[in-house]
């Protein structure tokens, strides 16, 4: 994902699977940046084991190793040793440095746990969105020692709208493991099938319904937290920079009436490092 070789020698050069957080974090200062980075980098890591892996029971046990070192590095008695894996070991500096909550690590690893992308209701799909992704800006909340109900506030439906946003993306590239992470609830209410989504024909009015329904839910999500953002203290503002990027994807989608297979969202958005930047100077997302 993250932490590049010329950042943090101990770090793999893992940030092409998330660069677009990547990007924000490098606007955090430092020993924030540091912490948050570490935090990425866990995501990441667990994130791909279930892509990784052709049984599921090796992801189960993977997983498992990080939900026992995660408990290992909260105990009282957290050892000076801790295994020599590189994103370990930066996990320990921070969860010392900036007394981490247990509780956010575990919810990342049982979102990947029970991560079988089947929704029934938009409901489950946003308690996943919260898990998954509102736990990690949790944790980048307090490594800047902000703990207050208004930033937590913010900080979830930014995560809801990012996670959502994160699984739209992800439809066009769905088609291995032949399942879409789009609620039932909708594709009944537009009379549309998971194959149909994977298809996304330009002249498929009801996916194109369904995809402007989910895309509207993020976008609620996202204006609540921009709403919110005004009550963020001033040094922990640069964590919801992912607003920015989540931001342009939906423009981005509106655009093109909801298609997610246009060729234009598949590009990479060449001008968004520039907006992120742009967004941080200006003190706005």
């Amino acid at each position: 994902m993250l932490l590049t070789c010329e950042i943090y020698p101990r770090l793999p050069p893992k940030r092409q699977y998330d660069k677009e957080n990547f990007l924000c974090t490098l606007l955090l200062k430092n020993p924030e940046r540091r912490h948050a980075l570490a935090i990425r980098a866990f995501n990441v890591e667990i994130a791909r084991i279930t892509g990784t892996v052709s049984d599921d029971k090796i992801g189960q046990l993977r997983l498992k190793f990080w939900e026992d070192t995660i408990g290992r590095l909260h105990r009282s008695d957290n050892p000076d040793h801790v295994p020599e894996q590189p994103v370990v070991q930066e996990l320990k500096v921070a969860i010392d440095a900036a007394k981490l909550t247990k509780r956010y690590f575990q919810r990342l690893i049982s979102s990947r746990l029970n991560a079988n992308l089947r929704f029934v209701t938009t409901k489950q799909l946003e308690e996943y969105a919260e898990h998954s992704v509102s736990s990690v800006l949790y944790l980048l909340l307090e490594v800047h020692g902000v703990r207050n109900v208004h930033a937590d506030h913010a900080a979830s439906h930014l995560g809801k709208a990012q996670g959502i946003v994160n699984l739209l993306r992800s439809i066009p590239r769905q088609e291995r493991r032949n399942v879409v992470p789009v609620p039932q609830e909708l594709l009944i209410a537009h009379g549309v099938s998971q194959e149909r989504v994977l298809r996304n024909k330009r002249d498929d009015k009801g996916v194109e319904e369904v995809v402007f329904q989910l895309a509207g839910l993020a976008n609620q999500h996202l204006e609540k937290a921009r709403a919110l953002w005004g009550s963020v203290p001033k040094e922990a503002r640069p964590v919801f920079l992912p607003a920015v990027t989540t931001g342009r994807f939906l423009e981005r989608l509106r655009r093109v009436n909801f298609h997610l297979t246009d060729s234009s969202l598949l590009q990479s958005d060449a001008m968004l490092p520039l907006a992120i930047y742009w967004g941080n100077f200006r003190g706005k997302i």
